[in-house]
């Protein structure tokens, strides 16, 4: 029998158990708004997770992105383009990029289908509508959407607001930052009906040389409730123009010149507009039995522009231009690289439980539409001044389809056993890639299983032990597949994730420590390689790991003062790295092979604190400190080629006025890396050999390195010593 028919008999055998429940029981509780606890965690699951409430994120919400409120928790990196935490920004979590970071809303998939990534600059300000934050380390439990390969964050959005309400929430800072927004809601009307709404515009120079973002969001939700069922549909959007910083500064710039911007071009502008639509349902069956059921549709489209000199015409699919009596086989030109594209889809649950056993059944049917496509607007010689040149197109199409069964079965009364079995298909079309268009008509069909087994263990009410093993598969992305052949295209990755954990809570003490290992298969890096269609694409590393701890506690000394910290102590290793450098005097590559070496981005030490001081009923003063080991930005463990490690320090005060005119007024002062600290917390690196020409006096980019390899890298330096200061007032 097939595995996939296995795992879809075992599923259905709750449904059918289901059906047979009568509709006669009386249920009188409330329903519990939105339902997504089928992907979310709770103590008895046994996986490390960290949940952040509303007023948490609240708290430092002055206009950062999200991955700037979340960076305290733990094994978390966060960078910035613009280096100022507005605009391009992301996130690491134990080392693992984006694109591995599984993320929904409301249980809805928000990963890019393609790329897997998530660009948060397209959903500005989106923390002013969020109820919580769940953000699961390791595999986790199944989730819809893109694989979990090193972590999971599931956003969940705001909860029904009984009394009507309007808040405004502004704040002013360095780097001409400005953020402007309004909330309000109807609270219950007829018991039955709320509507919410929030408009927000931020806008920032940054801190790179250009760096600016200018960013517009809303968000909408109606709701209808009775006592059986909850309908409530969601409407949020984001258009982002921001100027390119992507190149980052030149090692040489870093002394003298760290806010340089290679980009000059009036409109280096990157330009895209998403709007994302959800409605969800959710119906109490009887008392111990809920249904799930949620659709959504999400448009996005723009381009990004950039000038270009001295271009190939051919590179264009453009003849040779007669200029003058001359034959010009390369010209100054302006170009914009345009994204189209429709996600839409469904995901459902339902949710049983009796007096031992959590059953949930869940899954996700999604279908993605992309449309990838370049143009020139304008040309040196071009006779035209309308001039619109599409040069490449590449369409796909992408189907994922996953389903699972969790079931949490109490043994006995102290101890809790975990099944989660998830099975998941993808079908994914494109042609072409996006330059040559030679490969059309190409498919992947991939299918995975992923199952989760763990046990916890209540010592008593204070304290509990864990213990998980986990699989996950990941397909490769996009560039892996568009810029390969059947004959070069990467494998799918695998990995094999265990977690040991301990946690104790009282009434002032908490403690969480976590013992992880991850266990990679056919790891997908950048090894500098070519293949046959030219592009330097991921390749499969066969054996690799990350392992380590992780260590949380939090504790309530006095009413007024509060202190809480993490600690993430890691190794992570390759087994064999096979690395490629051009060699620009022969036209061919050199082979360097590398053992037992380091992971890129993958700090051996991270670490945060934050001290809470309540000075009185109207303030409190929070002062938070982030220390990020040394990084390497390639895989060679050269400390040449390495991230020095930083600590940076923030100090937040909160000031709430008493007045009989506003229900809510605050006044807070947020001053970011408080000691004048400078920085580094990302950078790109490309390696050369020229032993016949010395590239540096031509690109400030590149360096020489000891051995004797050109190093072409840039570098993003972070903001030194800045402000926030923001006004909320609400009736």
């Amino acid at each position: 029998m097939k595995i996939s028919n296995f795992i879809l008999f075992i599923i259905c055998l709750p449904s059918f158990s289901l059906a047979q429940t009568t509709d006669s029981v009386n249920i009188k509780r409330t329903l519990n708004e939105i339902n997504i606890n089928a992907i979310r965690a709770d103590y008895t699951t046994p996986v490390a997770y960290t949940n952040l409430s509303k007023t948490e994120i609240e708290k430092s919400n002055l206009g950062q992105d999200l991955p700037f409120l979340i960076s305290l928790s733990p094994s978390i990196v966060t960078t910035s383009d613009a280096g100022a935490g507005i605009g391009y920004t992301g996130f690491r979590i134990r080392g693992t990029d984006p694109s591995r970071i599984n993320v929904t809303i409301n249980g809805i998939p928000i990963n890019d289908s393609e790329s897997q990534g998530v660009w948060w600059v397209n959903m500005p300000d989106f923390a002013s509508s969020l109820e919580n934050i769940q953000i699961q380390r390791g595999v986790g439990t199944s989730t819809n959407g893109a694989a979990a390969f090193g972590a999971s964050i599931n956003l969940k959005t705001m909860n029904i607001n009984n009394d009507a309400y309007v808040e405004t929430n502004n704040s002013i800072g360095s780097f001409n930052t400005l953020k402007n927004n309004i909330k309000f809601g109807s609270g219950v009307i007829s018991d039955k009906f709320t509507f919410d709404a929030r408009l927000s515009k931020i806008i920032s120079n940054g801190y790179i040389d250009r760096a600016s973002s200018d960013l517009k969001s809303l968000y909408l939700q109606g709701t209808y409730f009775n006592k059986t069922s909850i309908l409530k549909g969601i409407i949020f959007s984001g258009n982002e123009r921001t100027y390119q910083a992507w190149n980052g500064v030149p090692l040489q710039y870093l002394d003298t010149n760290r806010t340089f911007n290679s980009y000059t071009y009036e409109n280096e502008v990157d330009n895209y507009f998403q709007t994302h639509y959800q409605l969800h349902y959710k119906r109490n069956l009887n008392l111990n039995t809920n249904l799930n059921v949620a659709g959504h549709f999400t448009h996005g489209e723009g381009y990004y522009e950039q000038e270009k000199l001295d271009q190939n015409l051919s590179n264009y699919s453009l003849s040779d231009i007669i200029f003058e009596n001359d034959t010009i086989t390369s010209t100054n030109l302006i170009r914009r690289k345009w994204l189209n594209n429709d996600f839409w889809g469904i995901t459902y649950s339902i949710n049983h439980k009796q007096e031992r056993i959590n059953l949930i059944l869940g899954g996700a049917y999604n279908r993605y539409s992309g449309q990838h496509y370049g143009n020139i607007i304008w040309s040196e010689f071009a006779s035209d001044s309308h001039y619109n040149h599409e040069y490449y197109r590449n369409i796909s199409t992408k189907f994922n389809n996953n389903i699972f069964i969790k079931s949490d079965y109490r043994a006995s009364r102290k101890t809790s056993v975990f099944i989660d079995l998830q099975l998941r298909n993808i079908d994914y079309k494109f042609n072409g890639n996006d330059i040559d268009g030679n490969l059309d008509g190409q498919n992947v069909e991939l299918e995975f299983f992923n199952p989760k087994f763990g046990i916890t263990h209540k010592v008593d009410k204070h304290q509990a032990f864990y213990g998980s093993y986990s699989v996950a598969n990941k397909e490769p992305n996009r560039s892996d597949y568009v810029e390969s052949s059947p004959n070069s295209r990467p494998l799918h990755e695998t990995l094999y994730d265990t977690e040991i954990g301990y946690k104790y809570k009282n009434k002032r003490l908490m403690f969480n420590a976590n013992l992880y290992y991850m266990d990679y298969d056919n790891q997908l890096i950048k090894t500098g390689e070519i293949n046959d269609v030219g592009y330097f694409t991921s390749k499969n590393v066969k054996k690799s790991f990350r392992r380590g701890i992780e260590l949380e506690a939090a504790y309530l000394i006095s009413s007024r003062i509060h202190i809480s910290g993490n600690l993430t102590l890691s190794e992570n290793k390759l087994d064999i790295l096979r690395q490629f450098i051009d060699n620009w005097d022969t036209g061919i590559q050199n082979e360097i092979v590398h053992q037992n070496t380091d992971l890129a981005f993958s700090p051996k030490i991270i670490w945060a604190t934050n001290v809470n001081f309540k000075l009185n009923n109207n303030t409190d003063i929070n002062f938070n400190s982030k220390y990020v080991g040394e990084q390497f930005i390639d895989n060679t463990s050269s400390t040449e080629r390495m991230l020095n490690d930083y600590l940076i320090n923030n100090l937040q005060i909160n000031y709430s006025i008493k007045n009989p005119v506003f229900k809510i007024a605050k006044i807070s002062l947020l001053i970011n890396n408080i000691f004048n600290n400078e920085y580094i917390s990302n950078a790109w690196l490309y390696r050369f050999i020229s032993n016949h020409s010395d590239p540096r006096e031509n690109d400030h980019y590149v360096t020489k390195g000891s051995d004797n390899i050109y190093n072409m890298a840039g570098y993003f330096p972070q903001a030194k010593r800045n402000y926030l200061f923001g006004l909320t007032l609400g009736f």
